[in-house]
């Protein structure tokens, strides 16, 4: 963050930085840097504008399908108890 003195100053907030080549101080960050990877290659020029990432939005958010527990897709339990009853 180029301005970071500049945010803190006007917000008032603490700033924090994570130790370089340390991951682990950055979960989140490296969570969905993670999941950007499996739609974008790496050196994508990633829209900033609300209108613009609309179809990467739609991409991360409607492109994976959940999981539910014991590793089963929500289609599968909605067959199974169909099946069942």
């Amino acid at each position: 963050m180029a301005q970071h003195v500049q945010l803190r100053l006007d917000t008032g907030l603490q700033i924090y930085f994570c130790d370089p080549r340390s991951p682990w101080q950055r979960g989140t960050n490296e969570n969905t840097n993670g999941l950007l990877r499996q739609y974008f290659p790496r050196g994508t020029n990633l829209p900033h504008s609300a209108e613009s990432s609309q179809p990467s939005r739609r991409a991360l958010n409607g492109g994976r399908e959940r999981r539910l527990g014991g590793g089963h897709r929500p289609r599968w339990l909605t067959e199974y108890l169909s099946a069942a009853a």
